[in-house]
């Protein structure tokens, strides 16, 4: 097997950000704890050495960054209650995290947890990674809807440098 290419750690965070995206949806479909998925993932899924028997190349694959992948999907899960509030409020009137499809839920979470607690990283990335995530699962209104309610939050939680943009 061929060393997988050199990434930035820009790529390996997105990477991570996605690798997290499908890793909430797996923990609230199977109801598994954060760091039964955060070892499934780690042993298995997130280099490819796992399917190295499936005749699967996973060579030009990004190595995500292991620490930012483990820390969004289990802070997401700890912090659960609290995330859920925040983009409720940032929904239009009558909607609630409840009534959104998985996938769209598992990206708000996980941007709504990086502008909450990860304040290392830009607001405007943030938002950024998580609408073109949205993208990469949609076609329709859903990226919109990643875009207003992350945004909505993020002047919210960081009102200081929403104001610099």
């Amino acid at each position: 097997m061929t060393d997988k290419p050199k990434a930035s750690a820009a790529q390996r965070r997105s990477a991570a950000r996605f690798a997290a995206i499908q890793a909430l949806y797996q923990a609230e479909l199977s109801q598994l704890p954060a760091s039964d998925i955060v070892r499934e993932y780690s042993d298995f899924r997130l280099d490819g050495d796992g399917g190295r028997d499936l005749d699967v190349s996973n060579e030009d694959l990004i190595d995500p960054d292991r620490g930012f992948f483990a820390d969004l999907v289990q802070g997401v899960a700890a912090r659960m209650t609290d995330l859920d509030v925040l983009i409720d409020g940032a929904l239009e009137k009558g909607w609630t995290t409840k009534r959104l499809e998985t996938v769209l839920r598992s990206i708000l979470r996980a941007g709504t947890y990086e502008l909450m607690a990860r304040e290392d990283v830009p607001m405007r990335v943030v938002i950024t990674e998580y609408v073109d995530a949205a993208h990469s699962f949609f076609d329709e209104n859903e990226p919109k809807l990643v875009n207003a309610v992350l945004d909505r939050i993020g002047k919210n939680l960081r009102a200081g440098e929403a104001g610099q943009n």
